[in-house]
């Protein structure tokens, strides 16, 4: 077996035991008669709105907008997820898209195996700390951490629209002090990934400041969310701290955008979009830094309905 058929027989491992602990997860509270933590029923099923943000986030995720800000910005203007539930929503939720998107785009660009493997285990290790963290946090952190993020992730969307990214060099791989910067970096990744500020482009960046060529980011980006993804995801799922419902939707309603756009449509002209996209999530991200700093209680938020 060649280590790139490897890597998408553990990716579709992945796939398969992450719905399985997910919905064993799901099962296992709603016998439990203490707890009210999870509706039975409609309650449960998403609605069509939630069937189509997941469709159209992945959609543009795929040819390379992002999912996790415009995600974010969608529940926040339609109120359809309390702000301390929606970064374990959209690790939960965006898990089986992003693993579709990594089984999709790995075989087709060249990389230097060890260095995939390596970055993929530290962002896993990150995303494990980073989702014991903040699956924690308070409300006012939350929304405090999540506008950071949008901001961040604003900021990296306008440097890719002005074409300010690092130019990298021809390597395919890295050894000794770069490789140990990079599994450094991919770790502080991973753990802001469950924060909700999207993975691709500050790998894009690491990887092309290493003296890589920018192509080698996309499959350790895109492997690197399949596999931290359902790590940090099941984190947000002992601790009850995302919605069902709306997590339901994007992995229902993603894997059909992911496929559409990887195989139908491929490519679209998407200046203009991102350009919008970058004045709504900062408008999400003020208001939620605003929110944050105005609300005085910092007691955990509590999830009453996942």
């Amino acid at each position: 077996m060649t280590p790139i058929t490897a890597l998408l027989v553990a990716l579709s491992a992945t796939a398969v035991g992450f719905v399985a602990a997910w919905k064993r997860a799901v099962r296992s509270l709603r016998r439990d008669p203490a707890t009210h933590a999870i509706p039975s029923g409609d309650a449960t099923r998403p609605g069509w709105i939630h069937l189509g943000i997941g469709a159209v986030t992945n959609f543009f995720d795929t040819l390379g907008i992002g999912s996790f800000a415009t995600t974010t910005t969608v529940y926040r203007l339609r109120k359809l997820v309390a702000d301390e539930l929606i970064p374990g929503t959209l690790n939960v939720g965006h898990t089986l898209p992003t693993i579709a998107q990594a089984l999709i785009y790995t075989t087709i660009i060249e990389v230097d195996m060890l260095t995939l493997i390596a970055m993929i285990v530290a962002s896993v290790a990150g995303a494990w700390l980073g989702a014991g963290i903040v699956s924690r946090w308070s409300r006012r952190r939350v929304r405090i951490g999540m506008g950071c993020a949008l901001l961040a992730a604003a900021i990296l969307m306008c440097m890719t629209q002005l074409g300010l990214f690092p130019a990298g060099g021809d390597t395919l791989g890295i050894r000794d002090t770069r490789l140990a910067i990079g599994l450094a970096g991919n770790f502080a990744l991973g753990a802001l990934m469950t924060l909700g500020i999207g993975l691709y482009a500050p790998c894009m960046i690491l990887v092309s400041l290493l003296g890589m060529n920018p192509r080698a980011a996309f499959p350790i980006m895109m492997g690197s969310c399949a596999f931290l993804m359902p790590v940090g995801s099941l984190r947000f799922i002992r601790e009850r701290k995302y919605s069902l419902r709306a997590a339901i939707g994007l992995a229902i309603g993603g894997v059909p955008g992911v496929l559409l756009a990887a195989f139908i449509v491929k490519s679209l002209p998407l200046e203009v979009v991102r350009w919008l996209v970058i004045v709504v999530v900062v408008y999400a991200a003020i208001g939620l830094i605003y929110a944050g700093l105005k609300q005085r209680d910092d007691m955990p938020g509590v999830a009453k309905k996942i």
